[in-house]
């Protein structure tokens, strides 16, 4: 949290907030009179005038050549954020469309496809979510079926209504009879388990058994340590990167041309987006803060989503600089907790 300059008393500190708020209501730069006239206070141009040029030497406001008025800077914006800003809970109306318009009964990768596009929607910037890996979810059911070569295609079901199909290539050939009794065998004994419990309670099982290692536990094994194997690539959702052109507000074009190209990569941001999952909370990255380029210009507001103690995911929403943070916060705050609430019930 950034601190304002102690030298800064009760009249700077509402006029940077008069001046924060009208900037961002307006994506003007905002001059002495007008904040006069916005402030309420009782303060003649001259001695606001003096005060932006303390403003500016702290480094919060900065002066744009073609204007006389005055901006926030992202330092500007972080004091706003931190010290300024009355935080208000998602109005009633608000939470009823997040709960009525985010399908909580659908499998994972339906509820976060909307949950993105919503938080674009009621944003009008940029929706993003992390997606959990499948082995975050207990499994519900498996089946095996031959195919070609010796192959067996894996079908998996997890408890979040998500069907994954794979291809895997065992040591030897196995019969239908022989994988219909690895699938009985797994579905009676692991399931409701997540993969890594699985793994986990197969090597003690092995660890325990030993030498009398029986014939079907060793082909579970080998069947399973493929079957299960994790994805170790992430995903990433986006919706609305169209929401920020002809918005950059002091971003040229090549910066929103780079922020696009990190949208089709996905790779760069996904890993801010990990970064952010050990928040308590919502994070905001403001400007340069997030340390990565195509950003610099906008900011990105995140919360974690998850169950009990475990976070599978970050959702957020990125846009300008000068967007209403006392509106985009409480969105995507609401939007994780419903998330969350949904996940609680897939476990």
């Amino acid at each position: 949290m950034s601190a304002l300059p102690r030298q800064l008393d009760a009249r700077a500190r509402h006029l940077l907030r008069s001046l924060i708020a009208t900037y961002i209501a307006e994506g003007q730069p905002v001059g002495s009179r007008t904040l006069a006239r916005s402030s309420g206070l009782d303060v003649s141009p001259a001695t606001i005038r003096n005060i932006m040029s303390d403003l500016e030497e702290f480094g919060l406001v900065a002066a744009p050549h073609t204007s006389a008025g005055r901006v926030p800077t992202s330092q500007g914006y972080r004091v706003f954020v931190d010290s300024l800003l009355e935080m208000r809970p998602l109005g009633e109306g608000e939470l009823a469309q997040l709960r009525r318009e985010l399908p909580t009964e659908a499998a994972t990768p339906d509820l976060l496809g909307s949950a993105t596009a919503l938080l674009s929607q009621m944003t009008h910037f940029v929706g993003v979510v992390s997606v959990p890996r499948r082995e975050e979810f207990p499994f519900r059911h498996i089946d095996f079926v031959p195919i070609d070569g010796g192959r067996v295609l894996v079908i998996l079901v997890f408890t979040d209504g998500q069907v994954q199909n794979r291809v895997i290539a065992p040591e030897r050939a196995y019969g239908p009879a022989e994988l219909e009794q690895i699938a009985n065998f797994l579905n009676s004994q692991f399931t409701g388990l997540r993969i890594d419990q699985i793994r986990a309670r197969l090597l003690r099982e092995m660890q325990e058994e030993g030498a009398r290692l029986n014939r079907l536990l060793n082909a579970v094994v080998e069947v399973a340590e493929k079957a299960f194997q994790g994805n170790a690539g992430g995903d990433m959702l986006v919706s609305g990167q169209t929401n920020l052109m002809g918005r950059q507000d002091g971003a040229d074009v090549d910066r929103l041309r780079e922020l696009f190209e990190a949208f089709q990569r996905k790779h760069d941001l996904l890993q801010l987006l990990e970064r952010c999952a050990s928040a308590d909370g919502v994070r905001l990255f403001i400007g340069e803060e997030s340390g990565f380029a195509a950003l610099d210009g906008y900011s990105l507001v995140t919360a974690p989503y998850g169950v009990d103690s475990r976070v599978l995911g970050v959702l957020g929403v990125i846009g300008p600089t000068r967007m209403a943070y006392e509106r985009v916060i409480p969105v995507v705050q609401a939007t994780a907790s419903i998330i969350s609430h949904a996940l609680q019930r897939a476990q």
